[in-house]
């Protein structure tokens, strides 16, 4: 845990998106040392599925030290952040530093990808991050130790962080690129940096694409406060750094990062972008314990008439229930390569379930295209659905919250077969 040292104090901190998560947590961080803290985010009103708004975070910021002003703002919206500022000058006197926080995500391939979307996303991640410096630069450009802060990844130009979602890595990446051109455009004035986490962090947004069961596979917002804290206590001249924020944190002496974990000793879930991921992450994974979605009965070592699918899915249709389909309420199709081609389906939607060859009774919510072998890996718990996803070994078509889905019930289903 990084100390407050009290740098921030007085201070004055402008955070897009600081209504909930991460944004909060640096808010609160800052907060702590006594800083301002402009709450610039959306959320007036409560959300029925998110939690917190502008003024219940502006009032945790008060009860912990810091003064804070609640601005609603849509980060796509010109006059909304001109406003924003014009207040945080106003009350505060300046602006000293800029956390670019607020982004939207969207996890699917192209021809899957709303332009709808790609609109959110590039409006929020890019164009935003692009506006709200371009307004805030004026007066940090007056301040004595100024900073602009991205929540973006190193820029990585390993295709398999495209393939999936290149709509989302282009919107990342374009937070990126800011930090790249505005680093250099004012050296000497303002530090601009970026800062990714390593592995997934707990958030709202995270348990609404991963489900509940996904936390424990992340560490807290905690992380990312202290990292960030650690970077905005530095000099003006730290400057153009894409870091991560377990190894700046190494950096100032922790050692100690179990105590940012949601469930201290179980494996963690990689981020993405980050280059030791892609095709080691599945190997790390399974060296450190991933928990097994099937437990196989040992005869099923011998392959059946059938083949290893076939046996793979004896396994699938020996644990389905209703309650199983009650909990996913979703179709999959797997469209298989390999040396074991072919299409099968698993049915959670309707009855007690169902699963074989061929394509599903009903249109499929999600399509899963790999490898015959990794799809056997899948399912024998040797290879989690988000890894193999994440390491370019499975291309999903359909709805993304749902494929997530079923690795939760992949590990439903192994507690009910144990």
């Amino acid at each position: 845990m990084i100390p407050n040292t009290g740098k921030l104090a007085g201070r004055t901190l402008f955070i897009t998106g600081a209504s909930r998560g991460i944004g909060k947590a640096i808010a609160l961080k800052a907060a702590r040392d006594g800083a301002n803290i402009v709450i610039a985010a959306k959320t007036a009103e409560p959300h029925p599925k998110l939690p917190g708004t502008i003024y219940t975070a502006a009032k945790e910021v008060e009860q912990v030290g810091g003064k804070a002003l609640a601005c609603v703002v849509d980060i796509r919206d010109e006059q909304q952040v001109e406003n924003a500022v014009k207040k945080a000058v106003e009350k505060f006197g300046g602006i000293d530093i800029l956390v670019n926080n607020a982004s939207a995500i969207n996890l699917t391939g192209t021809l899957d990808t709303s332009m709808k979307k790609v609109d959110l996303m590039l409006g929020i991640n890019l164009r935003g991050t692009y506006m709200t410096s371009k307004t805030v630069i004026p007066h940090l450009l007056k301040a004595s130790s100024p900073h602009i802060l991205n929540l973006s990844p190193p820029l990585n130009l390993n295709p398999v962080w495209f393939k999936n979602h290149t709509a989302y890595t282009m919107a990342k990446y374009g937070m990126s690129m800011c930090v790249l051109g505005m680093a250099e455009e004012f050296r000497g004035q303002i530090a601009v940096n970026a800062l990714w986490p390593k592995t997934a962090i707990q958030t709202a947004a995270m348990d609404m694409l991963g489900g509940d069961g996904v936390g424990k596979q992340c560490r807290k917002v905690d992380i990312m406060a202290d990292a960030a804290y650690a970077v905005l206590s530095q000099p003006k001249d730290y400057t153009g750094h894409f870091l991560v924020d377990e190894d700046i944190l190494k950096e100032r002496g922790v050692h100690d990062f179990d105590q940012y974990a949601v469930q201290p000793g179980h494996p963690l879930l990689p981020d993405f972008f980050l280059d030791e991921a892609p095709e080691v992450l599945v190997q790390q994974m399974e060296q450190h314990g991933a928990s097994p979605a099937f437990q196989v009965p040992p005869s099923s070592a011998t392959p059946p008439p059938g083949g290893p699918i076939e046996g793979t899915f004896e396994v699938i249709r020996s644990v389905l229930s209703e309650d199983v389909v009650k909990s996913t309420q979703a179709v999959y199709q797997f469209d298989l390569s390999g040396d074991h081609s072919g299409v099968w389906f698993l049915d959670l939607k309707s009855g007690s379930g169902s699963a074989g060859q061929g394509p599903p009774p009903a249109k499929a919510d999600v399509v899963m295209t790999m490898d015959s072998g990794d799809f056997s890996k899948m399912f024998a718990g040797k290879l989690k659905p988000t890894m193999a996803f994440m390491a370019g070994k499975l291309r999903i078509k359909g709805d993304m919250t749902l494929a997530l889905k079923l690795e939760k019930m992949m590990s439903r289903m192994n507690k009910s077969k144990l």
